[in-house]
């Protein structure tokens, strides 16, 4: 049978099917008894689930947050909502026959055609000292880059979304670069643009379908600001990269998010760093509003997104 859809959940329908298992907490009810809470998604969406008088074994671990679930139950109403209540639930085997790219949201790109893009505009990186590097840290990135989703939420947090979010940012700074020849410096815009994020492979953790399920240890502790200038400066130490243009590669990581207040380490201070400060903000913003509209009817505003301080619209 076809996978049901989250999306096309309608109420009072009864549901058997697999789906990913989110946040799920065992709590006590008003009465003493234990209850699950937890979050149900695919590839279409998400909903609430609840499973009264419960004893596990599913959800009692943070270890199964991103695991999939064979689940019957039912669709429910709570406060004008839609809410799952759950009958079964358990971990979904084989046998189940479904479909990882059922359950996970996935890039809209070709991967293979962006990675292509990618490589093509890391050659045209004229500088050989700033192209080695990007060269090198693709090769230590392996598949990973082209797997990763580029965030746990707010904006391409899907797999493959780091691919997808670097990839729509070269292209950007590649434009720009053109039109502000007389302050930019293609080469270092270029290298910085693709290297910004590239640590997050190792700040957040993944489930085995390829989602953010937490921050790493090193992700918590550290950052991928940081961890990511790091990287850059061992890869040209090792390549022999003179002092200056490392320095410039660090400072672009260091300082891509704009102010402290937002996580960067330092202010952007060349004129490459602000414009990859507001290349990854363009993008980054439009990724949110494109997210937002796909549940949004034209006409009607959003309720309040945290990450853009405000709540859109969506004209006709």
């Amino acid at each position: 049978m076809p996978h049901k859809k989250i999306s096309t959940f309608i109420l009072n329908e009864d549901v058997s099917d697999v789906y990913i298992i989110k946040n799920a907490a065992v709590k006590t009810s008003v009465n003493g008894s234990s209850f699950l809470a937890c979050q149900l998604t695919d590839n279409s969406g998400s909903i609430e689930a609840k499973f009264w008088n419960y004893s596990g074994p599913v959800g009692v671990s943070s270890a199964d947050d991103g695991k999939p679930v064979f689940v019957r139950g039912r669709v429910g109403e709570f406060k004008g909502t839609l809410q799952f209540t759950l009958n079964s639930v358990r971990y979904a085997e084989p046998s189940d026959g479904y479909n990882n790219a059922d359950l996970v949201p996935v890039a809209p790109i070709d991967v293979f055609e962006a990675g292509k893009k990618i490589r093509e505009l890391v050659n045209s990186i004229g500088d050989a000292d700033y192209r080695s590097i990007c060269e090198v840290m693709l090769e230590r990135q392996g598949k990973a880059f082209s797997l990763w989703p580029a965030a746990k939420s707010v904006h391409h947090s899907f797999v493959s979304g780091l691919m997808m979010h670097t990839y729509n940012m070269l292209k950007t700074a590649d434009w720009l670069a053109g039109q502000y020849t007389d302050v930019i410096d293609r080469d270092l815009l270029i290298a910085g643009t693709l290297l910004h994020d590239f640590a997050k492979t190792q700040e957040l953790a993944c489930s085995q379908l390829g989602l953010v399920t937490d921050y790493t240890v090193k992700g918590q502790l550290i950052g991928h600001l940081v961890m990511g200038a790091k990287n850059i400066a061992d890869a040209a130490e090792e390549l022999g990269v003179p002092e200056e243009k490392t320095l410039l590669l660090e400072h672009m990581i260091l300082s891509h998010h704009g102010e402290p207040e937002f996580g960067a380490a330092v202010v952007p201070m060349c004129a490459e760093a602000e414009l990859l400060h507001l290349i990854d903000l363009i993008d980054s913003r439009m990724e949110i509003y494109a997210e937002t509209f796909k549940n949004m009817e034209p006409g009607t505003f959003s309720d309040k997104i945290f990450a853009l301080e405000k709540k859109i619209y969506k004209h006709k």
